[in-house]
């Protein structure tokens, strides 16, 4: 029965798609239903870069919601739907334009590196833009002799180990990523010890000392698409193993700890892309005033990965 009910609402869907010239997105961490209907499956940022490079008119964003005003900010010619709006990110919400005003006046002369998971306000007021990808690239390549890392001071450590430059960190983190623990590496990893570790930076230091790949969930999408390893522990949000065994289903995947879910992600439906596209909304829009700053940080990282890419 609820699998006729899927049937109906999912016809239902590609023939509003169809008629509202709209695109599906849908973030690697979705439910699976969701991910299934959806035209693109990715990462935050690529799945807006997708969306900027496309026709569509309209951008069903199955996501949280800095992930739809990213793409607003890259696709302002476009209407950006986001399903739930409640599917917010804790982490993006652990810093607010006032409060990295205030800690800016405090560093005078400290350039803003600012991880994308965060809102378009704080994007306004960095520096440059990074994902959990091009951390790294992009902070050895700036040239700045104080950097202030946010949102998460966590993917800011691990960054400041693998480039040895100095950063201060603001004091976010992502709940999700935080419950997994080194008892649980430590556990999974003694009840399967021919498999290979591999977590998400954003993971507390003492997970990302315990494994043998710290990727983004790119870079994990890659990994195991090339790896001759059959069996992987993956250190990151459990929805992302569905998504990993369509990949790869010679492969067995096995979540380093079944707490690691973000309940925000889950909120996305079938039921509430159809409402969403019936009625066009939740629309996501940021206004144009912060959207021009926050591109310009957007912007400046993808022409300096650009010019890493070239070199």
């Amino acid at each position: 029965m609820v699998e006729d009910i899927n049937q109906v609402l999912r016809k239902r869907i590609l023939e509003l798609k169809e008629k509202r010239k709209a695109i599906i997105l849908a973030h690697n961490y979705q439910l699976g239903e969701v991910q299934d209907i959806a035209d693109f499956v990715g990462d935050s940022l690529e799945l807006s870069q997708k969306a900027a490079g496309t026709d569509a008119s309209v951008i069903v964003f199955c996501g949280v919601h800095f992930m739809a005003e990213t793409a607003s900010i890259l696709c302002p010619d476009k209407t950006v739907l986001l399903p739930d709006l409640n599917a917010g990110c804790p982490m993006a919400n652990m810093i607010t334009a006032p409060q990295l005003i205030k800690r800016k006046q405090e560093l005078p002369g400290v350039t803003v590196v600012c991880y994308v998971n965060s809102s378009a306000e704080v994007k306004a007021e960095s520096d440059i833009c990074c994902t959990s990808a091009n951390a790294i690239r992009i902070v050895e390549r700036i040239e700045a002799s104080e950097i202030l890392f946010v949102p998460d001071q966590y993917l800011g450590s691990y960054v400041s180990s693998r480039t040895g430059k100095k950063m201060h960190y603001w004091a976010g983190y992502c709940p999700t990523h935080a419950r997994i623990l080194p008892e649980d590496i430590k556990r999974v990893k003694f009840e399967h010890p021919d498999a290979v570790v591999m977590v998400h930076p954003e993971c507390r230091p003492e997970v990302i000392a315990l494994a043998d790949q710290i990727l983004s969930t790119g870079g994990m999408v890659r990994f195991v698409r090339e790896t001759q390893e059959k069996k992987i522990i993956v250190g990151t949000e459990v929805g992302f193993i569905y998504r990993l065994r369509k990949e790869r289903p010679d492969k067995v995947f096995i979540p380093a700890s079944e707490q690691a879910i973000c309940p925000r992600m889950k909120l996305i439906t079938l039921e509430k892309i159809l409402w969403s596209l019936e009625e066009m909304q939740p629309e996501i829009k940021v206004p144009e005033h912060i959207r021009v700053r926050a591109w310009q940080a957007v912007n400046r990282m993808l022409q300096l990965s650009k010019s890493q890419e070239k070199g």
